[in-house]
């Protein structure tokens, strides 16, 4: 291998601000300062887990043989371990010989340290009505403060501003990759870059209109989109994963507060994509560093709504004595929808947040409750909690718990549970039982259902201004 390095090509993309002019020298070495569409194409792809995946385009000139090339811009929360460079029109011409990642960025703190030992310029009196003075100081010590030799006396944080001479090398802006590329031939190469990097996460938020009767809702979907990955995206292709993606265990990433950036109406289309689906914008979009965008998922009117009240028990109440069991107890109320079609729906629908309203007599709206859902794929059943019922109310009490020698079963259990409706129509309330073991049910004043090896349901009319009353004995094997 040749000895000496020859510094062909080096590309600088610098932060706002930090542009310089491009500089020759003898040895052909040359910097190119960043320029308006330096990144001509840039692709985001988001997963609901903290991880993004960046693939960017742009054009580099190199020489034949070995160039160092700075890239700039990229995000702080990279991984290096997952940069991947090729040649966009003819990936053998170029070839990655060594990949570095730099990140010892500049701050007050490292300038300091770097400065350890030798002089440096402080500036008292600034804006004071003696004026200024500058004297020359050597900095001995950044151990909890500033401590300087002046003149051969020692000065602890003394009030003045600091001048230092140049930035120290090693030091720098903007986090950076450098690579040692191998160029089959000189000219300008278009090079496509990718790597995942943290601090990009969305979520997924719907908004839900019950009407005056609970029977349809218009429900709004929105992506929200964080970046806290330390650099901004122009106009760039989005995507949004959704779905459980495996990853090697990564360490935890802080997400900081972010500001809003609201658009008006469903932008994404939708497709399947290996086992999860995939969400693409039909726009460019701009995902700024320190920012929260959000970006309208899905629309639809007029969903057929479900609402059910349901009082649950629990395994405890066959396995003991309990007597009296509650008083007042409360009626949880569940809206239900079906993801199809047919209801105008029938889009896999990411986990997120749906939050219900309903407007009141003077047509305002009010928050009546809210719940989350996990991904739900189409034609799927969609349940929600809403809340507890302030009308609808019931007392539990075990009438009966005797234990039997004989059979299959080592206990008898009765129930009696009166549901009272104070609303002005009537309702439906189901009673879900979670009887644990081996069991059935010997008698009862409303058709049991054994919906699951565990789960026994009555539904359990109760007219409006009224209650109704269910009794039931089952035989249990209590596990004694």
């Amino acid at each position: 291998m040749r000895r000496a390095l020859t510094h062909a090509a080096c590309l600088v993309l610098l932060a706002s601000g930090l542009d310089s002019p491009p500089v020759a020298s003898p040895a052909a070495s040359v910097q190119v300062s960043r320029a308006e569409g330096a990144r001509e194409a840039v692709s985001l792809t988001v997963y609901n887990s903290n991880l993004g995946l960046v693939r960017e385009t742009r054009t580099v000139s190199l020489a034949a043989g070995l160039n160092e090339v700075r890239y700039m811009d990229v995000a702080a929360q990279i991984n290096p371990r997952t940069v991947h460079i090729a040649s966009v029109p003819a990936p053998g011409r170029l070839t990655v010989r060594e990949q570095n990642y730099e990140y010892d960025l500049i701050s007050p703190e490292k300038l300091m340290e770097r400065f350890l030992g030798r002089n440096v310029r402080l500036i008292f009196g600034e804006g004071t009505p003696q004026g200024s003075r500058e004297v020359q100081a050597k900095l001995v010590s950044t151990n909890g403060g500033l401590v300087y030799d002046i003149d051969g006396a020692i000065h602890v944080n003394p009030p003045a501003r600091v001048v230092l001479p140049e930035i120290p090398g090693g030091l720098i802006s903007v986090p950076t990759l450098v690579w040692l590329l191998d160029a089959a031939s000189a000219g300008a190469q278009k090079v496509e870059t990718s790597y995942l990097t943290g601090g990009l996460s969305w979520s997924a938020d719907y908004v839900g209109v019950v009407d005056d009767g609970d029977a349809r809702a218009d429900l709004t979907g929105w992506v929200t989109l964080e970046n806290s990955s330390g650099a901004s995206f122009q106009d760039a292709t989005l995507k949004l994963v959704a779905g459980e993606v495996h990853r090697a265990p990564q360490p935890r990433m802080m997400v900081q507060s972010m500001e809003a950036d609201m658009v008006g109406k469903r932008e994404f289309a939708e497709e399947s994509f290996f086992e999860y689906h995939l969400y693409t914008l039909e726009r460019p979009a701009t995902v700024k560093d320190r920012q929260t965008k959000q970006i309208q998922l899905l629309e639809a009117a007029e969903v057929p709504v479900k609402k059910t009240y349901l009082l649950a028990g629990e395994p405890v109440y066959y396995q003991t004595q309990v007597g009296q069991v509650g008083t007042n107890m409360k009626v949880a109320v569940e809206l239900q929808l079906t993801n199809s079609e047919a209801n105008h729906l029938g889009m896999p629908l990411p986990a997120g947040t749906v939050r219900l309203y309903k407007k009141d007599a003077s047509g305002s709206l009010q928050f009546v409750g809210e719940d989350h859902i996990e991904h739900t794929p189409k034609d799927e059943t969609v349940r929600l909690k809403v809340g507890e019922a302030f009308d609808v109310v019931a007392d539990r009490v075990q009438t009966d718990f005797r234990a039997v020698s004989a059979g299959r079963y080592d206990a008898e259990v009765a129930f009696r549970i009166t549901v009272r409706n104070h609303k002005k129509e009537d309702v439906v309330v189901t009673v879900r039982e979670p009887v644990a073991g081996d069991w059935k049910v010997l008698s009862s004043t409303h058709p049991p259902k054994k919906v699951s090896a565990g789960t026994l349901e009555f539904s359990v009319p109760v007219p409006r201004d009224g209650e109704s009353v269910l009794e039931y004995r089952v035989a249990v094997d209590s596990g004694r």
